[in-house]
């Protein structure tokens, strides 16, 4: 080193080295969060994921019989139990998992003051456990009926996974926005439960939308959820072929409200986290 000069300053680290490490760490940091939610939501009850396929079943399982009594066949098919968790399981991945989403901060408050854990990390955690414990349960729900009555099936697997994708798409968006608005509005939870209170009822999981009178097919039309129901079905009856669906309606109601709630999350989470 020559006189005057000054030692060589270590050199940064390269771009993909960083983003290796920060992906490292959002990996370990949505593990161990997904891993609290398990232990929290399922282990501290008896029976605990137990319940999460008992509920369903048990919708499914009422429904079907309630109808067999009035009606002799189903809409689609032999089965009631098929008809009804068709229409309901795919239901229930939306509203469990936008409900979870939309609770994501209060739920995190205290683990979001932890340095490295931030916002999205809550919202991933429930959303990927939400979308593991959705499939588990509509497997083993499903391929329990089609086995309990010997059904035989010639299934479309496209539309069934279509269905679950834009479910999910739908629920992330709504959950977003509802994370922002549960913290910022006081009474927008309860608001909420009062609108999406009979929202089962018109959403295709009960009654087909070609068996609604005209006015009521013109006007629930807009409700993204009877387009992901009928898809549903469409994969489990090769002669139903639903022609009112429209997958980028149901994307255009998913992605709206995810980019509006991101943008409010991210800008707000502060005052939201500290209210």
């Amino acid at each position: 080193m020559s006189a005057g000069s000054y030692p060589d300053l270590p050199a940064a680290p390269p771009a993909p080295l960083k983003q290796h490490r920060q992906s490292y760490h959002d990996a370990r940091v949505l593990l161990a969060l997904v891993m609290r939610e398990v232990t929290t939501r399922f282990g501290r009850t008896p029976g605990g994921f137990i319940w999460a396929i008992m509920q369903p079943l048990g919708q499914i399982i009422i429904l079907g019989f309630a109808f067999s009594l009035i009606a002799r066949n189903p809409a689609l098919g032999t089965s009631f139990l098929l008809f009804k968790a068709t229409g309901i399981l795919v239901f229930q991945a939306f509203k469990t998992t936008s409900n979870m989403i939309g609770k994501s901060l209060s739920y995190s408050n205290k683990l979001l003051s932890y340095p490295g854990v931030e916002w999205p990390h809550a919202l991933l955690a429930r959303f990927i456990l939400n979308i593991f414990v959705n499939l588990v349960v509509s497997i083993l729900i499903l391929s329990g009926i089609i086995i309990a009555e010997n059904l035989t099936l010639i299934m479309d697997w496209k539309p069934v996974f279509l269905a679950y994708c834009l479910a999910w798409i739908l629920s992330f968006g709504i959950g977003a926005l509802n994370c922002y608005l549960f913290e910022r509005v006081d009474i927008w939870s309860n608001v909420w439960g009062i609108m999406t209170g009979p929202l089962m009822i018109v959403s295709g999981v009960i009654i087909l939308y070609e068996d609604l009178p005209p006015v009521a097919q013109e006007i629930l039309w807009y409700n993204p959820l009877l387009h992901i129901t009928g898809l549903m079905r469409e994969g489990f009856y090769s002669t139903y072929t639903p022609g009112y669906i429209s997958i980028p309606f149901v994307l255009a109601c998913g992605m709206i409200p995810m980019v509006l709630g991101l943008m409010l999350v991210r800008k707000h989470h502060l005052y939201l986290l500290n209210r």
